[in-house]
């Protein structure tokens, strides 16, 4: 008689993972012209080693290692990585709106091109780390959004990079949060 194999699972559920997002409005995604300087600039916040790009990757590979064990702190983990998701749309939509193109690779004000790579990632098996590392990409984010929007002279783009920057606190928050768990 053949043996039952006991299957491994992961108990952690993620049904109903609704974004971590502050709960305002977003500004309508728009722009007052085209402005291909614009759109390179927010090519870095999206794809760049600062980016929503980089943060999605990072949420999710420290999701995908903490679940099993740490299911609680892996759900906040990926309600941030959707609210990620959510910005990187928005960042795409307004590259468009701008004359950009989205293709992964951020392009730099000295005129160079680097394209989007897991290098960009701060990977820890340690928890506190990892939350440490993830507390400092938001901050990073956020320095980076403000500087963007110091150089950027459309107020549509603007209003919605100081909506982003609202959601990024609300990450530090959640994220300081749960090291006070560990």
């Amino acid at each position: 008689m053949e043996e039952k194999k006991k299957m491994i699972t992961n108990p952690c559920s993620f049904n109903g993972i609704r974004p971590a997002m502050v709960d305002l409005p977003y500004p309508p995604i728009q722009v007052s012209e085209a402005n291909r300087d614009y759109a390179d600039l927010l090519s870095v916040d999206y794809c760049g080693a600062v980016s929503e790009l980089s943060a999605i990757t990072q949420y999710i590979n420290n999701e995908n290692r903490i679940s099993y064990e740490k299911c609680a702190m892996a759900k906040v983990l990926l309600s941030i990585a959707v609210a990620e998701m959510m910005h990187l749309q928005k960042l795409g939509e307004l590259i468009v709106l701008l004359g950009g193109n989205i293709d992964f690779t951020a392009k730099m004000r000295n005129g160079k091109r680097k394209m989007w790579t897991p290098e960009y990632l701060s990977i820890s098996e340690n928890v506190k780390k990892m939350l440490l590392a993830d507390v400092e990409a938001e901050r990073g984010a956020i320095r980076q959004y403000e500087m963007h929007i110091q150089m950027i002279a459309d107020p549509c783009v603007n209003a919605v990079l100081e909506r982003i920057i609202k959601d990024e606190e609300y990450h530090i928050m959640l994220l300081r949060a749960l090291m006070q768990e560990i």
